[in-house]
């Protein structure tokens, strides 16, 4: 089991309620408000600028504990992007799942760029829709790799973008690219805990895969009982 090295000093509110606060917000689609509300209903008196504080210190150290997914040379990478409006600009969203829809990567640009980041190894095969630059870019970093360009295999990195855009709209829109890169950082980690692989469909092996996820969060900040 994993060593958390959250530090909770100098502040007034047990390192379990901070931790409660922070998952909810970034676990389930709902605002700062209504986490504050959940709170209350506990007896627990905090502010949800609190909350976005706390969402905002210790959304990156949870997120640089929680565990990854270890990349294997017959993963399939399937790339997307999706433009968010910021202040009246766009900018893209790229991201990269593997075939159980787990966000290996995701990066936020001002411009179209590509999102190549080194995952450890290659991959088996990478999918994309009919964007040119990916093909010219896959060609020039990763040309042993087996490239299908396709807009309907690539559904599962377009799904991947859905509970993003939920959270977009109860959020009002991201005020910032650095706002959008910190949120999405530890909102993927969350989901990458917390959601089954597309493999696991009975009940039971749901079930355990939630369980050792509450217990692996626990773990990272320091709330284990």
């Amino acid at each position: 089991m994993i060593e958390s090295t959250v530090s909770y000093k100098r502040h007034r509110f047990p390192s379990a309620v901070i931790a409660r606060a922070v998952w909810l917000y970034f676990r389930f689609p709902l605002s700062l408000r209504l986490v504050e509300e959940m709170l209350l209903e506990r007896g627990i008196v905090v502010s949800y600028e609190t909350i976005r504080c706390w969402a905002k210190k210790f959304g990156r150290d949870y997120a640089g504990l929680l565990r990854r997914k270890a990349p294997s040379p017959n993963d399939v990478w399937h790339l997307d992007e999706v433009v968010i409006t910021i202040g009246g600009k766009r900018h893209w969203l790229w991201r990269a799942v593997d075939r159980d829809g787990y966000v290996l990567d995701e990066i936020v640009q001002a411009r179209r760029t590509r999102l190549m980041k080194k995952q450890g190894c290659l991959p088996k095969r990478i999918v994309t829709d009919k964007l040119r630059s990916y093909g010219a870019a896959l060609r020039q970093i990763m040309p042993t790799v087996e490239h299908r360009s396709h807009k309907g295999l690539n559904n599962r990195a377009e799904n991947s973008h859905l509970p993003l855009r939920k959270r977009e709209r109860i959020m009002q829109r991201f005020r910032s690219p650095g706002a959008l890169q910190r949120f999405t950082s530890l909102f993927s980690a969350v989901r990458n805990l917390f959601v089954p692989p597309r493999s696991r469909h009975s009940a039971i092996a749901v079930h355990l895969h939630r369980i050792r996820a509450i217990a692996h969060w626990r773990a990272v900040t320091g709330t284990a009982a």
